[in-house]
Parts: structure tokens; C-alpha cells; sequence
């Protein structure tokens, strides 16, 4: 059975950030979350709802010498695959392009780093990302201190503006 991907990318632009970022109908729908993804469910980030990309820029690691996508370095801060798990009112499941129209997105991630559900929520203009209560939830583990590295190449970001 086919598994849509999802990449988390660490990106140094203007400001450090973290591009969330998940296989829906051949491309990639971002969010860019500022302070990264939190492990405790009772954190709610930002999640700033972006252009989409090609599919093929979910492993893109490099320096942008551009303003197309910002200027700065990119890791490929986390990857996998993810299930959808949004459903309507009658317990049916919502296609994942639906469910981000209509505003509330819960995916299962299957990565090296993040696992277990996570829900995208419109508040308003923005979009908030939070950790379901699950096995996955660690309140006490930060994940963007603790695994700084890329999963492709093993690179900081410091390292990869470096080259």
C-alpha cells in the first residue's frame, strides 16, 4: 500500500525555522513552524501555512543563494512516511487535501525522529501543530536540542552554511 512522505526540513533564512511538510495529491504542503515541533502535547506551534513544493525537494539539502524559497541552509532535519488519520463527524476518513481545507489535519509520522499522531489545527489565519497524547509524547525530550542533525547527510545547519 502506497505511504505519502513527509519531510522536516531545518532552514536558516531570515530566521531559523523548521518546514513541516507532507505528500498530499503530488506535492509537497508545507507549514513553516518557527520553533520547531514539540513533543509535549500540551505545546501548540505555530505553523505558518506555505507555497507548495515539488515533490522532489523533500530531500533537498544545500545553501539557497536565492530568494526564491530564502536565502540560508537546509538540512533535512527529519523524513518518512506518514498515514492519515483525519476523519469526519461519522468516523469516515477525510482525504488530506479536504481535511487542510476544511482546517483540521491528523497524520500518523512514521520517521526517523518524529513518530506518533500529530494534528495540523486553523485558529483563524493560522495554523497551529501539536503532538497527540500518545506512546510517541515526551514532555521532558526536545527534540530540536537534542538531534540537531541532518538524517541525510548528518550535517548542522551550521555546518551545511559552512560549505
Amino acid at each position: 500500500m502506497f505511504k505519502p512522505i513527509f519531510a522536516v526540513q531545518l532552514h536558516d533564512a531570515r530566521r531559523l525555522h523548521y518546514d513541516v511538510r507532507l505528500e498530499v495529491d503530488g506535492v509537497l504542503k508545507s507549514w513553516a513552524v518557527p520553533r520547531g515541533p514539540s513533543l509535549d502535547p500540551v505545546v501548540k506551534r505555530l505553523a505558518v501555512f506555505t507555497s507548495d513544493h515539488d515533490l522532489e525537494y523533500a530531500s533537498y539539502e544545500g545553501v539557497h543563494r536565492d530568494a526564491q524559497y530564502g536565502s540560508g541552509a537546509v538540512i533535512v532535519w527529519d523524513a518518512g512516511v506518514y498515514t492519515n488519520l483525519t476523519r469526519d463527524d461519522r468516523h469516515r476518513l477525510v482525504d488530506p487535501a479536504e481535511a487542510i481545507e476544511r482546517g483540521h489535519l491528523k497524520v500518523q509520522l512514521h520517521g526517523v525522529k518524529l513518530n506518533g499522531a500529530w494534528a495540523f489545527t486553523r485558529t483563524g489565519g493560522d495554523w497551529l501543530l501539536v503532538k497527540v497524547k500518545d506512546a510517541d509524547a515526551d514532555p521532558g525530550l526536545d527534540l530540536t536540542v537534542a538531534e540537531p542533525r541532518s538524517v541525510l547527510s548528518g550535517l548542522t545547519i551550521e555546518e551545511m552554511a559552512a560549505t
